[in-house]
């Protein structure tokens, strides 16, 4: 036998025992890599669950000083034609140090009487500030010392799937917490024939039940994402879908309620019709003379694709974005119009009539 065929075998004898090496301690490398470390006093497993209990009770204990529960009394007229004081109940979240509290118009907004508990067991009278129907919410404010506002973030930093709490007193069952996800955003809900339908609403499978209303919806920083709205349900009790106001228009609104006693709601001054192009945005059909819109040359038959750098595909995305906004403000719309795209500046300007 040569000694080219010995250095062959030799050779290939040494890279079958490497292989068989290797193949012998995969095993052992997958164990010791991919299964989490356990002790005989805590597994793994417990030990990771144990860490989200303390994540969740941290959370609880961070937000829940920020949010009462509001009693409601309102004069109503019984069978017989007499008057009488009935209760509600709802929740609130405070907004500032100066006893501000923000909650759902359709809470407080027609209240004889409100009182406020606050997470401590104090109860305080409460005064009305003001309210906006058209985007369900209000301003209260107490008289009292060491509160603790909550603090808010923009619904636009949050994601579906993101996990949420929301709190508040359903059924009049003070600071009740329970968790969920953003189950969708942007969503829209018809309210009645008289009034807006809330745009841009955040949907969560967390648990609103009647009592809810008002209360904040928080992401896991404990910041305020939105101000629970409703829940949708046959039986009158949660099925897993309830709404929130984001947080950018209901911090919008309660501004101006503050500064102005009410909602200052903006408008552009035009009337939408019936987009039968292929771009996609908001057709302009009359314009309001003298309007904001009259003043910045938008004319008949433009369509509305961005508004301040915001895409702007339906009529609904046009009023969220219009929502966030104050009075006096100017934006940005971009146009197509006769084949080309345009910026146009707009100053908003209050909606000649009120409609709180």
């Amino acid at each position: 036998m040569n000694k080219t065929i010995i250095l062959k075998i030799i050779a290939i004898a040494a890279l079958l025992f490497l292989m068989a090496w290797v193949m012998a301690c995969i095993p052992d490398f997958l164990r010791t890599s991919q299964q989490p470390q356990a002790t005989d006093s805590q597994p793994a497993a417990a030990g990771s669950l144990e860490q989200f209990n303390q994540n969740i009770r941290d959370l609880v204990n961070k937000v829940l000083p920020s949010v009462v529960n509001i009693r409601v009394g309102i004069l109503e007229e019984n069978i017989l034609g007499q008057t009488q004081l009935q209760e509600g109940v709802g929740s609130g979240v405070i907004y500032d140090e100066q006893g501000y509290i923000i909650t759902n118009s359709h809470v407080a907004a027609d209240a004889q009487q409100l009182i406020v508990t606050l997470n401590d067991g104090t109860q305080v009278e409460a005064e009305l500030v003001g309210a906006s129907r058209d985007t369900d919410i209000a301003v209260i404010k107490i008289d009292s010392n060491g509160l603790k506002p909550a603090n808010f973030a923009s619904i636009e930093d949050q994601h579906v799937g993101d996990l949420v709490i929301a709190a508040g007193s359903p059924f009049g069952i003070q600071q009740t917490v329970t968790m969920g996800i953003i189950s969708g955003k942007g969503r829209t809900l018809p309210v009645s024939s008289d009034q807006l339908p809330i745009v841009d609403a955040v949907q969560t499978d967390a648990a609103i039940n009647p009592g809810n209303s008002g209360g904040p919806l928080i992401n896991i920083n404990g910041e305020v994402i939105g101000i629970n709205t409703m829940g949708i349900s046959a039986s009158g009790t949660s099925s897993g879908v309830g709404f929130a106001i984001p947080s950018d228009t209901a911090t919008n609104i309660a501004d101006q309620i503050i500064q102005y006693g009410r909602a200052r709601i903006p408008f552009i001054g035009i009337e939408i019709t019936a987009n039968n192009t292929e771009i996609p945005g908001v057709a302009v059909g009359n314009i309001v003379e003298n309007s904001p819109a009259s003043k910045a040359g938008i004319r008949t038959g433009d369509i509305i694709v961005e508004f301040d750098q915001k895409s702007i595909t339906t009529p609904f995305d046009l009023l969220s974005q219009l929502l966030r906004k104050d009075c006096g403000q100017e934006v940005e719309l971009k146009i197509y119009r006769d084949g080309d795209y345009l910026s146009i500046m707009l100053e908003l300007e209050e909606c000649p009539t009120p409609r709180d």
